[in-house]
């Protein structure tokens, strides 16, 4: 019974090891390989993991307990679930939930503060940096108003008419410097 849970203990942490270092080509080379493994508390994450941690409770509880083999057997496999549980909840959905995008819809610029990087003429185009997220983005404008704005002018985003900012110059309130 040692061996198996030496086995087990060994063969979670060399899979622990071997994810890190290679995980993402291992992801590219079993892409939907093991699709059929849907449900999503089979996650590599979570078996590996309750694995280890049947094999490290089993190697403790022979050590260090009078207990008999099945009392060992029983309580690796509830600890093994109990922390695979908890491994799940607590990392991976929580993960799962995390994932960001940078991606934006042009509409989602409307209230956005820019600032004009190509002049804006009375009646035409220029261009307008607006950040989103960590980045910054160019886009097409042209003035709300129908005035002329300079480079470097802060403007608002009034609407977005066929993929071009419609922005006025923004009126700093005194006191906001």
């Amino acid at each position: 019974m040692e061996a198996l849970y030496w086995g087990c203990l060994i063969g979670g942490v060399l899979f622990a090891i071997v994810t890190v270092v290679l995980g993402d080509i291992l992801s590219s080379a079993l892409d939907g390989l093991l699709d059929f493994l849907s449900v999503d508390f089979f996650n590599p994450v979570v078996i590996a993991g309750g694995i280890t941690v049947f094999g490290g409770t089993g190697i403790m509880l022979m050590k260090y307990t009078n207990l008999a083999a099945g009392a060992h057997v029983t309580l690796s496999i509830l600890s093994a679930i109990v922390i695979s549980i908890l491994v799940y909840f607590g990392y991976v959905k929580p993960m799962e939930n995390s994932e960001n995008s940078t991606g934006f819809s042009i509409k989602e610029l409307a209230g956005r503060i820019g600032v004009v990087t190509v002049p804006l003429p009375e009646e035409g185009f220029g261009e307008v940096m607006v950040k989103i997220g960590a980045g910054n983005t160019m886009h097409i404008a042209s003035s709300f108003d129908r005035q002329i704005l300079p480079a470097g002018v802060r403007v608002v985003v009034i609407d977005v008419v066929d993929g071009v900012l419609r922005v006025s110059e923004l009126e700093e309130r005194k006191g906001d410097d």
